[in-house]
């Protein structure tokens, strides 16, 4: 956490310009904390299997951030989920203006593409990762789950629906952080694609957890807008809070499992990250 914290520090985007605020506008979120979860897993595949790749891996894991936090700050817009807190500090279009806002997310996303570009890695490795992350973090994946998210406010899903909706909007960037971790440290692909399915049931597990925490924390506790997804396909709107509770339970108990059998140098590397969130439910 430290060293990806100096690493994100030193590497704040700058730039010369008479603009008043446009630095400020760019790293306020970045720096206003968060839970680093998406590059913590990256790191964490590189720890295990290559410790002496985890500086040149940095790069690509404050991608990740790049893009993680372009999405939440674009997510809290008034045209889409008008929030005025995340991660306890107003967010940019309340401090500055929509235009700074969206701007500000047009610059970290392609500001994360940049970054691996200039990443110490193999350029075939760095092209694979920007493969993945424009995949999972775009068309196909996160914008795919948004535009399914903000289509049917105030029409609800069926469950399978609501799946593939938060599969893509949040499952994708979180398997796809282990899936660039393994890729760096040349994971083979059967490995390759454990961790990826492994992923996609952890970003459901955290979607639901996340919906949990909507319904049942205030905006001080939790650091961002609660209470703001009654039109929103939520699980907890679908199945209903207790339903939601056992849902985590199941997926958490076969994560449980499945985590069980991956390398021990894995499961030491990934348990201080992933253990919240499997080990929440008891």
């Amino acid at each position: 956490m430290q060293r990806f914290k100096a690493y994100l520090e030193v590497n704040l985007p700058k730039v010369e310009s008479f603009h008043p605020h446009y630095n400020e506008a760019l790293a306020k979120m970045l720096l206003a904390g968060g839970k680093w979860f998406r590059p913590m897993l990256l790191l964490s595949v590189v720890e295990a299997y290559k410790p002496l790749l985890y500086e040149s891996s940095l790069a690509p894991a404050l991608a990740i951030e790049f893009l993680h936090t372009y999405s939440l700050i674009h997510d809290d817009l008034p045209a889409m989920d008008n929030a005025p807190l995340r991660r306890g500090c107003e967010t940019l279009h309340i401090s500055y203006d929509n235009a700074t806002a969206i701007l500000v997310g047009d610059a970290l996303n392609t500001e994360a593409f940049y970054h691996i570009s200039k990443a110490s890695l193999r350029d075939d490795i760095k092209i694979k990762l920007i493969e993945l992350l424009s995949r999972d973090g775009g068309t196909y994946g996160m914008v795919l789950g948004q535009a399914i998210d903000l289509h049917f406010e105030n029409r609800p899903l069926t469950l399978e629906q609501i799946k593939f909706l938060h599969i893509n909007k949040t499952a994708k960037l979180i398997a796809t952080s282990l899936l660039m971790g393994a890729v760096i440290v040349g994971l083979d692909k059967d490995e390759q694609d454990k961790l990826y399915r492994f992923g996609i049931d952890l970003g459901l597990l955290f979607q639901i957890q996340d919906d949990i925490i909507d319904e049942t924390k205030s905006d001080e506790e939790a650091g961002k807008t609660t209470g703001n997804d009654e039109n929103k396909n939520s699980f907890i709107n679908i199945m209903g809070l207790e339903n939601s509770i056992k849902e985590a339970e199941t997926i958490a108990n076969d994560l449980e499992e499945r985590f069980k059998l991956l390398d021990k140098p894995l499961q030491k590397a990934l348990n201080p990250i992933v253990k919240k969130y499997l080990y929440r439910h008891r």
